[in-house]
């Protein structure tokens, strides 16, 4: 473990208030570099290795406070770097406070997502090799075992979804007790999806004192409630308004006759260009990924119906580039970052301003161009105006037929190649347990209850421990973005229930984890 001698930085005081000032300074015409923001030199160093040399504006206003001890908010918009932002602080911080103790973490950061948990602890985990610390994820669907392993053994970082963190302090393995700084990431869609009750009761499990840092795109409603309890004096920097308000990003809106739909879906994504299309429930990113194959189009499903296991290869193909389109219900909506997203292609128009605004920000992200285009049939154009409105959009409106010359140059559109894409078969699950596969799922011990795992109603066990309430394999609050569980998909003809909907005693929804 690296000691604050080593990074060239004074010790964390126990007082946060009494935390001393970090020791870069800058002057008022030279340029802000890491190395002037007060980060130690291993930092900058492996900053340096990645091509990562000038810090961001939410980086710029919020590691200064942060390196200082203090609480701070920061609102940024999608792709503005808050994850170096609260991440370069709680490394350097981390890093001088020697190594943890067996099941006790030193750093926590809550995320909503899976696929966000992953994507944060792979930006961090080679600037905390740096220092020597280390991360581990803690997040559902995925075995306990080496979650649990890794716990034991002692890590100083923690990357979890709070349903998986929940699980693994009942089963005894993981305790807050000796946390220092506890980072709030994405924490608008927390609140939005119903993460709120648990992550107030993870927040409280950490020393009154403790250092806390929280992102999100809005600071207000229940977010606001977390501030008022859990932070002291914070210090607020934001960095853009919430609103689409970015400069290198157009906005389309498609009015298009019903039966040209799926036509003018299909032309979209056979364009050149790494493309995202939102669908509003599982069944139609199902079935648009289908019919996209049938007419020639190669594109990846993403849904919270999915295991693990899937979602992470199809997100790995797209950020690859062995497919170009990506077919995602809101899951994919926040956080997750992939380079060179060009399109975002509404098929169903969200209802709610803040969901357009984060599908939006999978494309223009740091300063890259991009459009968002949403498809409106006639009916649904005078909800969708006042939707945007609020989301301070000004779109662009056409009037476009499938081989349309404005549809073409919008959007790159062309005509698909009709030659059907054959689907390649889901890897047999491997297993390195002497005498071949468990029998009964991936988890260590506890009851067996079944679980839908799959597209084709596949079934197999997992097990769970007595009175664990929690479903790992699928998350509980994507169906709370415009009515993913089992609304209707307008357009698509649907009207279904997905099958691990209504699952619990009496038929209630049970709670759900990411």
């Amino acid at each position: 473990m690296t000691t604050s001698a080593d990074l060239g930085m004074p010790p964390f005081s126990a007082d946060l208030s009494a935390a001393p000032q970090p020791a870069g300074t800058t002057t008022p015409d030279a340029p802000v570099t890491f190395d002037s923001l007060g980060l130690p030199r291993p930092l900058v160093r492996a900053l340096d290795r990645q091509g990562i040399t000038t810090p961001f504006e939410i980086q710029q206003a919020t590691v200064p406070d942060a390196l200082a001890g203090r609480d701070v908010l920061g609102r940024g918009q999608t792709g503005s770097g808050k994850t170096l932002a609260f991440g370069l602080p709680l490394l350097t911080r981390v890093a001088a406070a020697g190594r943890a103790r067996p099941r006790h973490p030193r750093a926590l950061v809550l995320v909503p997502t899976r696929e966000l948990a992953m994507q944060v602890n792979d930006a961090l985990l080679p600037l905390g090799k740096a220092v020597g610390v280390f991360l581990k994820t803690a997040v559902g669907g995925v075995p306990y075992d080496r979650q649990i392993d890794a716990l034991r053994r002692g890590v100083e970082v923690v990357v979890a979804t709070p349903g998986r963190l929940a699980d693994l302090i009942d089963r005894g393995v993981c305790q807050l007790d000796d946390v220092e700084i506890t980072v709030l990431d994405e924490a608008d869609q927390m609140a939005d999806m119903g993460f709120l009750p648990e992550v107030t009761e993870l927040l409280a499990k950490t020393p009154a004192n403790a250092q806390r840092l929280l992102f999100s795109a809005t600071l207000d409603g229940d977010v606001d409630a977390l501030v008022r309890r859990f932070m002291t004096d914070p210090v607020t920097h934001s960095t853009a308004p919430a609103t689409a308000a970015v400069s290198t990003m157009d906005h389309h809106l498609l009015l298009i006759p019903p039966q040209e739909k799926f036509p003018v879906t299909a032309s979209i994504a056979a364009r050149a260009g790494r493309t995202i299309v939102f669908a509003r429930t599982q069944l139609g990113v199902d079935r648009l990924v289908t019919q996209l194959a049938a007419v020639g189009v190669r594109a990846g499903g993403l849904h919270g119906g999915k295991t693990q296991r899937m979602r992470t290869r199809t997100l790995a193909e797209f950020k690859e580039g062995r497919t170009n389109v990506l077919v995602a219900t809101d899951v994919a909506a926040r956080g997750i970052h992939v380079d060179g997203v060009s399109l975002v292609l509404h098929v169903d128009p969200p209802k709610d301003p803040k969901d357009y605004l984060h599908r939006a920000g999978r494309t223009a992200r740091a300063g890259e161009a991009g459009a968002v285009a949403t498809l409106v049939l006639p009916k649904q154009r005078r909800t969708t105006l006042a939707m945007l409105e609020k989301a301070g959009v000004e779109p662009a409106q056409s009037r476009v037929r499938v081989g349309d010359p404005v549809l073409a140059e919008l959007t790159g559109a062309r005509e698909p190649s009709g030659v059907p894409v054959r689907e390649e078969p889901e890897e047999p699950r491997r297993s390195s347990r002497p005498g071949g596969p468990r029998r009964f799922g991936d988890r260590p011990t506890g009851e067996r209850r079944y679980a839908d795992h799959g597209q084709r109603g596949e079934r197999r066990f997992t097990e769970q421990a007595p009175g664990d309430r929690r479903y790992h394999e699928h998350p509980r609050g994507e169906r709370r973005f415009g009515g993913e569980r089992g609304g209707r998909s307008e357009g698509w003809g649907t009207n279904d229930r997905p099958r691990d909907d209504r699952r619990g005693t009496g038929g209630r929804p049970r709670a759900r984890s990411y």
